[in-house]
């Protein structure tokens, strides 16, 4: 589960003593911190789509437009979700393209806010719209605050396996 693997590789103790690992443990430990990494990743970004669609909904009708049917919904789909294709910032480079296996992946993002409560947007009142809006946005800021302590285990861990490739300690 992802909270699981989050916790454990997010934990103080996860680096603690990185000196006395061998090379191979290092590199196990970043191969895991990736995979929970993508993982995050592809969390948030589903997080941000589900947002991008209660949002474009929001200035829907704060336009005054009429209500959209879900046929309607469904062909906005493409420019409402290419909002965020490219993030500010250098980014990182995704090691692999498969979305993660599900493993329980969603179930808090479809608590919030599930395809059956995506399709019937049009049908909540202003007060529930806003609270999925809100309620989406505390999910994505907390696992954006998640993904960036990942990467800051995998600087550390990648550090770590550099000096030892750098002081000719390890090869190849």
């Amino acid at each position: 589960m992802l909270s699981d693997d989050l916790d454990r590789v997010l934990d103080e103790h996860y680096l603690a003593g990185l000196s006395e690992l061998d090379v191979s443990e290092l590199k196990a430990r970043r191969a895991e911190c990736q995979q929970v990494e993508a993982k995050v990743s592809y969390l948030r970004r589903l997080v941000q789509g589900r947002l991008d669609i209660v949002s474009a909904e929001m200035r829907r009708r704060q336009s005054g437009m009429p209500a959209d049917d879900l046929s309607s919904l469904v062909e906005q789909l493409p420019q409402i979700l290419a909002d965020r294709v490219r993030a500010p910032g250098p980014g990182r480079m995704p090691t692999n393209l498969v979305p993660p296996d599900d493993d329980g992946l969603t179930a808090e993002l479809d608590s919030v806010s599930g395809p059956a409560a995506v399709a019937s947007l049009p049908d909540l009142d202003v007060d529930e719209l806003q609270d999925v809006a809100e309620r989406l946005s505390e999910l994505e800021e907390r696992v954006s605050r998640q993904r960036r302590a990942l990467f800051g285990v995998l600087d550390s861990l990648q550090a770590e396996i550099a000096a030892r490739y750098g002081d000719g300690e390890a090869s190849g």
